[in-house]
């Protein structure tokens, strides 16, 4: 039978050798372990640099710079609804600094979203996506786009047909909680923005009154709603950039707390077009951007 000696083609002449060789194998041994411990402990330190570098936390969306080339996405970042979210939902306008919320209803598309979403990366600001269930459900992959980059989703109806979702108070909350499933669907994880924005708005028209029982159903499920305080007129006849900023301008005034209405559709190309102009001017007014994610915390 061969021993270690053999193998080496060493043949010691006395114990004492052969002491020395196996303790010059057991430092060689030593040595190799130390490397692979270092190496696997670089490699661990390394994949928990790039989990950092794509998660974030509360604090990471409040000190939002807005400045470029600095963009931070939000990886499973959920909504959570308490008493305070809901208290600064029925506040909102009441605010004493400067605040700037972009939304956006009735997507997602896919000729008009992702080149909204590409600018709002560039210009690390973090909107809110109104989107509608029948849209979810054709485009689940911008969805997903949207919340990972840290934007937030946000229930808008599954129709969008005010004689269906208007049609009773239940008929309302099956959109909502409709649109929720395919929201969840597209996104992977048990998502609920707990935030609806009605079709049309919470007020007046011919649905004013079925509207109001509504606002208290859905309160009594956990649902805030919001409507805007500014728009840019870009579903209400505006046809121009010009037009769209002048909207905005006038809206906006000297508001200290804005919600601005807009659209991600398919036909509002013009939206993405004028958003840069948008941004400038709200930027030269001091605002800051936030989402909803700064009040459902």
């Amino acid at each position: 039978m061969y021993d270690i000696y053999d193998v080496l083609e060493v043949k010691p002449k006395n114990k004492k050798f052969k002491i020395i060789i196996a303790s010059i194998l057991a430092i060689l041994v030593l040595i190799l372990l130390i490397g692979l411990f270092i190496i696997i402990k670089k490699n661990n330190s390394n994949n928990t640099k790039e989990n950092i570098e794509i998660s974030t936390n509360e604090s990471d969306i409040e000190n939002n710079t807005n400045h470029k080339n600095k963009h931070i996405s939000v990886v499973n970042f959920l909504p959570n609804y308490t008493e305070n979210a809901k208290q600064g939902m029925n506040n909102i306008y009441h605010s004493s600094e400067k605040i700037a919320y972009l939304t956006f209803d009735d997507g997602p598309s896919k000729s008009v979203t992702p080149l909204i979403l590409d600018l709002l990366k560039n210009e690390n600001i973090k909107a809110t996506f109104f989107v509608l269930g029948n849209r979810v459900e054709l485009y689940p992959d911008i969805v997903k786009r949207e919340y990972k980059e840290g934007h937030y989703i946000a229930n808008h109806g599954y129709t969008h047909s005010y004689q269906s979702i208007y049609a009773s108070v239940q008929a309302t909350l099956d959109e909502y909680y409709r649109t929720q499933n395919v929201i969840k669907n597209a996104l992977g994880i048990d998502y609920d923005g707990h935030l609806f924005r009605f079709p049309g708005g919470s007020t007046g028209g011919r649905y004013r009154n079925i509207k109001n029982e509504i606002k208290g159903a859905l309160q009594d499920n956990g649902i805030s709603y919001v409507d805007w305080n500014a728009l840019s007129q870009d579903a209400a006849g505006a046809k121009t950039k010009e037009a769209l900023i002048d909207n905005i301008k006038q809206t906006v005034g000297e508001k200290n707390c804005v919600v601005i209405l807009m659209h991600d559709a398919s036909d509002k190309i013009l939206t993405y077009e004028t958003l840069p102009d948008v941004i400038a001017y709200l930027r030269e007014k001091g605002y800051r951007f936030e989402n909803f994610y700064n009040i459902m915390k």
